[in-house]
C-alpha cells in the first residue's frame, strides 16, 4: 500500500509539473467492458489517469448565448495541450516497467451518440474529479464546469480515490441560458437529443468546427471558489 501511495505521489507531482489542473485515479475494473479497445487490452489495465486543465475565463466571458471562434480556437488548444500531457505522464509510466495508453481528449468514434473510445467525465467521477451535473457535465467543487479532461489507462498500481457524489444542490444557473432548453432540475431529464440538435445547427452556421457550445461550462463556476471570494 505504501508502494502504490508513493507512487501516486510522485506521478501526480509529475502532472502537475506539466501544467496539470485536476488529478486522481480510478478503479475501471467494473467499466472496462464498455471501452472501445480490443478484448486482450482491456483485460491488462484496471486504473484510469483522469487529468483536467482548467478552461481560461477570458475566453469563457466572451460568451453569450452561442460558441464564439475564440471558444473554439481555445478549446482545440487545451485539448492539444491535455494530449501532450498524457503522452509526456504515459512515457513516464512505461518508463517505470508498466503499460499506458494515453486516450484523446477529443476523438469521436460515433457522432450520433457522441462516443469516444470512452467516457472522461464518467473517469473523471470514478477518480474523484467531480460529480455528473445537471448539465450532464462533471462538475467540479473548485472549478464547475470550466476544464477540459483526458484519460490514461494503466496497469500502473496506484493508490485509487474515492468517487464524488452528486454536489450541485439547489444551484439551478446552468439551466436558464442553456440554448437548447435540454437541462432540467433533474439531472435525469437532461435532454440529449436537443443538445445535439442545437450543436448541429451551430455548426451549420459556421460559428464552429466542432460540436460544442460552452454556455453551460461558463455558467459552471464551482461553489468552492465562490466562497472563498465572498468570504
Amino acid at each position: 500500500m505504501a508502494e502504490t501511495k508513493q507512487d501516486y505521489e510522485k506521478l501526480k507531482k509529475f502532472a502537475l509539473e506539466q501544467g496539470i489542473s485536476l488529478f486522481g485515479v480510478a478503479d475501471i475494473s467494473g467499466i472496462r467492458d464498455e471501452f472501445a479497445l480490443n478484448k486482450a487490452l482491456k483485460s491488462r489495465i484496471d486504473r484510469a489517469l483522469s487529468m483536467g486543465k482548467r478552461l481560461l475565463e477570458g475566453v469563457l466571458r466572451d460568451i453569450k448565448d452561442k460558441p464564439t471562434p475564440l471558444y473554439f480556437h481555445h478549446y482545440r488548444q487545451v485539448n492539444f495541450f491535455l494530449d501532450r500531457a498524457a503522452f509526456l505522464i504515459s512515457d513516464y509510466i512505461q518508463d517505470k516497467g508498466f503499460l499506458a495508453l494515453p486516450i484523446p481528449a477529443s476523438q469521436t468514434l460515433d457522432w450520433e451518440r457522441q462516443r469516444g473510445h470512452l467516457s472522461h467525465k464518467k473517469i473523471g467521477n470514478l477518480a474523484g474529479l467531480g460529480w455528473i451535473g445537471r448539465n450532464n457535465l462533471l462538475v467540479n467543487p473548485d472549478l464547475g464546469a470550466r476544464f477540459r479532461l483526458v484519460t490514461v489507462l494503466t496497469d500502473m498500481p496506484l493508490e485509487l480515490d474515492k468517487p464524488l457524489e452528486f454536489g450541485c444542490g439547489e444551484c439551478m444557473k446552468c439551466i436558464q441560458p442553456c440554448p437548447a432548453h435540454a437541462i432540467k432540475e433533474q439531472r435525469e431529464d437532461f435532454d440529449h437529443r436537443a443538445c445535439f440538435e442545437k450543436l448541429k445547427g451551430f455548426r451549420r452556421q459556421g460559428l464552429v468546427g466542432q460540436y460544442i457550445c460552452g454556455v453551460c461550462v461558463k455558467a459552471c463556476s464551482g461553489f468552492k471558489r465562490k466562497q472563498k471570494k465572498e468570504s
